[in-house]
């Protein structure tokens, strides 16, 4: 047993799909949800040294058009990819690239968001063919069912091995 996500997981239960397992059109409606912090969005603009003050700063927030702390875009996309993960990319072996990130709408700390995932594209690798590419659209939602952030991305997934 292992904690993953908060929940007690036996070490036999599959996590993650393999290439095969996916098909154009499928969505998938990841079940994790994540609740911005104020202490996590602080400690992810230490971590990656932004210090915009509409990101940090209470005063000039309040001040903006937005009227308070905007939670930094590069935090909601990878919180968006992280959500995708036991769906998407538990198996893979690399995201290639990352996309058109569109921001719809400004997240907020004390929102909680959720993700839903879309395969565009699924094609088997030419010069490997243990693997292939899948492209998928990520798009995330707040509590209010608004759409905030869309992303897509390549992902190398190996293929389901034959005995």
């Amino acid at each position: 047993m292992y904690l993953l996500f908060g929940m007690m997981r036996n070490l036999n239960d599959k996590t993650g799909r393999y290439f095969d397992e996916f098909e154009v059109g499928q969505t998938f409606i990841h079940q994790a949800a994540k609740t911005i912090t104020r202490a996590e969005h602080e400690r992810f603009c230490e971590l990656t040294m932004n210090y915009h003050p509409l990101h940090w700063d209470e005063n000039y927030a309040k001040s903006s058009e937005f009227g308070r702390i905007v939670v930094v875009g590069t935090y909601v996309a990878s919180i968006a990819v992280g959500l995708s993960v036991p769906d998407i990319s538990a198996q893979a072996i690399a995201n290639l690239d990352y996309e058109k990130i569109e921001h719809h709408a400004p997240v907020f700390i004390g929102d909680t968001l959720r993700a839903e995932t879309e395969i565009l594209e699924v094609k088997g690798s030419r010069s490997k063919p243990d693997r292939g590419v899948i492209f998928v659209e990520t798009r995330v939602f707040n509590q209010d069912n608004l759409k905030v952030l869309s992303l897509r991305r390549h992902v190398l997934i190996p293929k389901l091995e034959k005995k």
